[in-house]
């Protein structure tokens, strides 16, 4: 015979699932603390440099243009990899200077090309935006996005 579901059976019910899916909830809060606390998506260390290259690439609105790991405009090339292109991504000053020597060629003036506006970047503005670069560069991002490489 087919027991009757009471009022409190009901209310036992509720608050016996209620406690249940706290706990649940707060045991996946505290193992995902846990692993984002431990597990550091840095591939280098956070300077000053690097953030001073990402107050320039705001104040420039770079991502207006280009996208950094997918993220942003597609008009321009994706940077989240430039310095593995360019083969500078262990070398500080060799990353400066591949910036700063595509910045001063800037624009171009191929016609009918897409071309980067010209910035007046101080050698300050430059380093930080490579370091900053470079450090976007190691970022681990399990392979996000695809196909980026060449």
């Amino acid at each position: 015979m087919a027991e009757i579901l009471t009022k409190s059976r009901a209310r036992n019910i509720f608050y016996g699932g209620s406690i249940f899916f706290v706990v649940i909830f707060i045991a996946l809060t505290v193992h995902s603390h846990r692993y984002i606390t431990q597990t550091s998506t840095a591939g280098m260390p956070l300077t000053d440099a690097v953030l001073h290259g990402k107050h320039v690439w705001e104040r420039n609105s770079c991502i207006n243009c280009h996208t950094l790991h997918g993220e942003g405009a597609y008009f321009a090339p994706e940077l989240g990899n430039v310095m593995t292109r360019w083969g500078v991504q262990d070398d500080p000053e060799g990353a400066f200077l591949m910036m700063d020597g595509w910045i001063e060629a800037q624009p171009s003036g191929i016609e009918g090309r897409r071309q980067m506006p010209h910035f007046d970047l101080t050698e300050e503005d430059k380093r930080g935006l490579a370091e900053f670069l470079r450090f976007a560069n190691q970022t681990r991002r399990q392979d996000w996005p695809p196909n980026e490489a060449g």
